[in-house]
């Protein structure tokens, strides 16, 4: 008898209205259109405007959307796994608020942070749950507002982040289909070069903090590009290797989408056709803990059951990993 799977049988996506283009940043700092297009693939980005709504607003529309879509009654959800780098607020878990608000009373919830890998993590504890046979439907949401933590007077972060968020649904497969393997890694080494420095129990928040403006992002673009395009690369080619696929093999790649210069190194490593490389940066930017179940909600109607799909992101720590999972339903 063939071990139990835990594969995605359910998409949701919610993204803000407001579209923040290029033409509007040349605006705002000392940047152009073609530069960031260049440098990174993206035309706009998307930004959550409205006053006191915040990442849990995002989740709770892209939850919303997948249960419509899948008829799903959310009592019947187990869990929720809320993986963010944006919690509405320290201490009170984002997840568990998610959870009450879309009425699933009878799950349990909680925050999952791990930069721009969250979600990837999030996607191994999801089917780790579900292969145990203790959880039958498992919720998985990607969400961050990105944009309650960016400089917009810094140009080499304003022109990269934007806000949304995915969600999808993991519940058990007895025909072998869904997660098949995962190389997951981290090092913090790379502390230093992604980060906000305040507002944690090393630097709490005060008035020189804010003044210093402390708790924006940092980023020092070129080592984390270096270490990015190295590492996402070859995580994939490493899970590609170890389940013996080749390029013909592989229908789907899913990246992070932090630079498209990162996006394409890892798909020559793989040896894999643009044409077989899921890609919205150009439309939402660097979505963090939600550019991976967007790039599914975009794509779900291209996928097919048995497709062979590979995840891989890179994040702040550093975090990085790749998943390999099979696709388990016709749209």
């Amino acid at each position: 008898m063939a071990k139990t799977k835990a594969a995605i049988t359910a998409v949701g996506a919610y993204l803000p209205e407001y579209v923040l283009t290029n033409q509007i940043l040349e605006t705002m700092v000392d940047t152009t259109d073609e530069w960031i297009t260049t440098r990174t693939g993206i035309k706009e980005r998307r930004i959550l405007k409205e006053d006191g709504k915040g990442t849990s607003f995002m989740a709770i529309k892209a939850a919303e959307d997948l249960m419509a879509k899948r008829g799903l009654d959310p009592k019947d959800i187990d869990m929720i796994i809320m993986a963010t780098a944006t919690p509405d607020m320290p201490v009170a878990a984002t997840g568990a608020y998610v959870a009450s608000e879309i009425g699933a009373t009878n799950a349990f919830s909680y925050d999952l942070q791990a930069a721009c890998s969250s979600f990837l993590y999030g996607m191994s504890t999801a089917a780790s749950y579900v292969e145990s046979g203790r959880y039958k439907k498992v919720l998985l949401i990607g969400a961050d507002k990105m944009s309650s933590i960016i400089d917009y007077t810094d140009r080499t972060t304003c022109i990269i982040f934007g806000d949304g968020a995915g969600a999808v649904l993991f519940e058990a497969d007895e025909e072998g289909l869904g997660l098949q393997d995962e190389l997951l890694r981290s090092d913090g080494v790379g502390r230093q070069f992604l980060k906000i420095d305040a507002g944690g129990s090393m630097l709490p928040a005060s008035e020189e903090t804010v003044k210093n403006k402390q708790h924006f992002v940092f980023q020092d673009g070129k080592s984390v590009f270096k270490f990015a395009v190295s590492n996402m690369a070859d995580v994939s080619a490493k899970i590609m290797e170890r389940n013996k696929l080749t390029h013909e093999d592989v229908q789907w790649l899913v990246p992070h989408q932090a630079n498209k210069r990162i996006i394409d190194a890892t798909a020559r490593r793989m040896g894999l056709e643009e044409s077989k490389v899921m890609m919205n940066i150009h439309r939402y930017g660097n979505t963090t803990s939600a550019t991976l179940p967007l790039l599914l909600h975009d794509y779900e109607k291209q996928l097919k059951k048995g497709d062979n799909i590979v995840f891989a992101a890179f994040g702040g720590g550093f975090t990085w990993g790749s998943i390999y999972l099979k696709w388990a339903y016709n749209s």
